[in-house]
């Protein structure tokens, strides 16, 4: 069941002030090792679909970078990341930060094990890069949860890297600001344990951190949510079947329309 503690009043006021909060231990060493099982198996998966050309935008989606993965719209891959897309220890807070009828938006999970070699790619969540037809003052629309399967309690690890406050910033930052992994003014990496949750607001400026440390990966699981009138843009989807095994609360979690892969 949900917690009827959860957020506390220190927890809402840092997320109102901050756009982001870390709660640590939220996952048990158990669930950590059995969704990293189930996040290799995965992405083996995606991988030999790849080699068969049976991936697509529209349905199974996988994108590799050398020793590094990610794969998009994870709820299908194994009945543990369904578990956790309505994991009621979470829904307390998005119930209560973002709306009390939340609707699922997306998925991912990364698995990097060393340097992608990207540069700095600050940015707001959200479509029209990142909902920029609300600006001056872009709202809440969108709540991130990521989930920390690896231990990124050091930093340069290519660590979430956020502007603490910075979704309210009436606006944007310059190009110039936007060249460096600390270039923006109050710029802090996250370092977080495994099994430590973090969830943040769509209009705070954030990346993928610098990655200079000799060791160390990156494991990280991420769920969207949204507004119960907002309709999911550009998510991958899912079968027919898929949504008609829901159960009927699960079913409420998405929109009234029922994708079918083609």
């Amino acid at each position: 069941m949900e917690s009827n503690n959860h957020p506390t009043a220190d927890e809402r006021f840092f997320f109102d002030a901050n756009g982001y909060l870390i709660l640590e231990n939220f996952l048990s060493d158990e669930m950590i090792e059995n969704l990293s099982n189930a996040l290799r198996s995965g992405i083996s998966r995606r991988l030999q679909m790849k080699e068969a050309g049976q991936l697509g935008r529209k349905g199974p989606w996988l994108t590799v970078n050398g020793a590094n993965s990610r794969i998009f719209g994870i709820l299908d891959e194994d009945p543990l990341f369904l578990d956790l897309m309505d994991y009621p220890p979470v829904m307390s807070y998005v119930r209560a930060l973002l709306t009390p009828t939340p609707h699922y938006h997306a998925s991912d999970a990364i698995w990097e094990k060393e340097d992608p070699g990207n540069p700095p790619g600050w940015h707001r969540d959200g479509v029209d890069d990142g909902y920029s037809f609300t600006k001056p003052n872009v709202p809440h629309l969108q709540l991130k949860v990521g989930y920390f399967l690896s231990d990124m309690s050091d930093s340069n690890q290519g660590n979430l890297t956020i502007v603490p406050g910075s979704h309210r910033l009436s606006v944007d930052p310059t190009p110039e600001q936007l060249t460096d992994f600390e270039s923006l003014p109050g710029a802090m990496q996250l370092c977080v344990p495994a099994g430590a949750c973090v969830m943040f607001h769509n209009a705070i400026w954030h990346t993928p951190g610098r990655w200079t440390s000799s060791t160390g990966e990156r494991k990280i699981l991420y769920y969207a949510y949204e507004h119960n009138w907002m309709m999911a843009a550009r998510q991958p989807r899912y079968s027919r079947s898929f949504y008609h095994e829901l159960s009927s609360d699960r079913k409420k979690m998405f929109h009234d329309v029922v994708f079918e892969v083609k």
